[in-house]
């Protein structure tokens, strides 16, 4: 790893910001507000990636949307020694294709769609497709709309995803975002509702979407939740609740101050710790830890912390105080009662994968409800200096380099991110300005 990823980029301020100036600030997205332009290409001259990829199969069919653990989502597979003109000239065939939609048949343009995922997961290729893009996206959203298959339709919001993240404008939101959501309304299939959901937050995050979209995005989504799919004609369809929710835990961490949107969503959140999918607990539940989470924020000059009830302070050594700014959820007691008996969940209905599951899940979101500054994994044994060891969830991003996921704005990020570039994680977070910049983390050697 560079050392850029030796450094905390500080994206998230921990200050508390009202509605009305979030909207003169626009969304702080890595993509930039309507008023900024995209983040700078890297040089293309720097020292070729490892290109660390997963799990090569990943490549085989960019259709799957990756929902793995952390554990499976980090883990090394062979390298690609594919060579650069080789990979480029064949993406710029890819293109062709895609532009050049005469004569080709449903089939051929899958075939070609899944070249250029392929492409653009294993490699960061920003200056390959930049002068292209006035092209490339219209006709990607031909397939979306009038796509021939499922397949077509699933792999073209795929791709628009890819495109998205490769090279992030602050227009694109504008131009894709009536067709995702006439994908998700819509659409025949569940795959393609499910593809239209991830497209649709990847563009709100990385297209130029304002404040207002964001949260109208994140509203359809707690729809599609609170009403177990219905509201999309989809009735009691688990993968497509868990999509939803996950795109709006990743969405949520573009805003600070979330006061008064918390409690229907809690509300909603709550309700879905009873479903039946362990995917969907896990989700809302993620979701909950997140909004207790983002109620606490570092304490400012003007805050006189002596006269808070200490219930509401947070103080540990060598960190900032925290405070507490509103109230999550009135009926706390109850919520932690839930979450513990799912943390101890033993019916014989779930299988041992998904007892285990639940178990770590709920036992780091219980403790995260409990205190409110505890992100996953969060440790109060005391090391030999007498300090916590906190946050014991790691990513060994190889080459002896290690992430600590310490705070679950970060865990939102890094598994949207996952399900978006899934093999190509490493690539991106190594040489994508938009990817790094989406996951300030500290990155230690081991």
């Amino acid at each position: 790893m560079h050392d850029l990823r030796k450094q905390a980029l500080g994206l998230e301020s921990g200050k508390t910001m009202s509605r009305k100036a979030r909207s003169k600030l626009g969304t702080p997205s890595p993509g930039g507000s309507r008023s900024n332009s995209a983040a700078p290409s890297r040089n293309g001259s720097r020292v070729p990636s490892r290109n660390v990829s997963d799990d090569e199969g990943d490549f085989s069919d960019g259709t799957q949307w990756s929902t793995n653990s952390i554990d499976e989502m980090i883990a090394p597979g062979d390298a690609d020694d594919e060579a650069s003109e080789t990979w480029i000239s064949d993406l710029n065939d890819r293109m062709n294709e895609i532009i050049d939609r005469k004569r080709s048949s449903a089939e051929g343009r899958e075939q070609t769609l899944v070249g250029f995922i392929s492409h653009l997961t294993r490699h960061y290729a920003q200056d390959q497709i930049k002068h292209k893009m006035g092209e490339l996206v219209p006709s990607i959203l031909k397939s979306v709309k009038s796509g021939q298959t499922e397949r077509e339709t699933v792999l073209a919001l795929r791709a628009l995803g890819m495109i998205l993240i490769t090279d992030p404008r602050d227009e694109v939101y504008d131009t894709v975002a009536d067709t995702f959501k006439r994908s998700i309304n819509d659409g025949e299939y569940a795959a393609v509702k499910i593809a239209g959901i991830r497209s649709l937050s990847a563009a709100t995050f990385y297209g130029g979407a304002s404040t207002e979209e964001v949260e109208e995005v994140m509203d359809l989504f707690l729809d599609i939740v609170s009403s177990d799919g219905a509201v999309v004609e989809a009735p009691d369809n688990a993968e497509i609740v868990t999509a939803a929710l996950e795109e709006w835990g990743f969405l949520a961490t573009q805003l600070e101050d979330m006061e008064e949107t918390t409690e229907a969503a809690m509300d909603t959140f709550v309700d879905q710790l009873e479903s039946g999918d362990v995917d969907v607990q896990v989700a809302a539940g993620e979701n909950i830890a997140l909004l207790f989470e983002k109620s606490y924020t570092d304490a400012e000059p003007g805050d006189d912390v002596e006269k808070l009830d200490p219930n509401d302070v947070e103080t540990r050594h060598g960190q900032p105080t925290m405070i507490k700014r509103y109230t999550v959820y009135r009926q706390k007691p109850l919520l932690q009662s839930t979450l513990d008996s799912l943390a101890k969940a033993s019916s014989k209905r779930l299988s041992k994968k998904d007892r285990k599951q639940l178990h770590t899940a709920f036992a780091d979101i219980a403790h995260t409800v409990e205190k409110p500054t505890r992100g996953p994994r969060y440790s109060t044994a005391l090391d030999e200096d007498g300090r916590e060891y906190g946050s014991r969830m790691k990513v060994n991003l190889g080459a002896g380099s290690i992430m600590t996921i310490d705070a679950w704005w970060k865990l939102a990020r890094f598994q949207g991110l996952k399900r978006l570039l899934q093999a190509g994680f490493l690539v991106h977070y190594e040489f994508n300005e938009a990817v790094y910049e989406s996951l300030p983390v500290v990155v230690d050697d081991e």
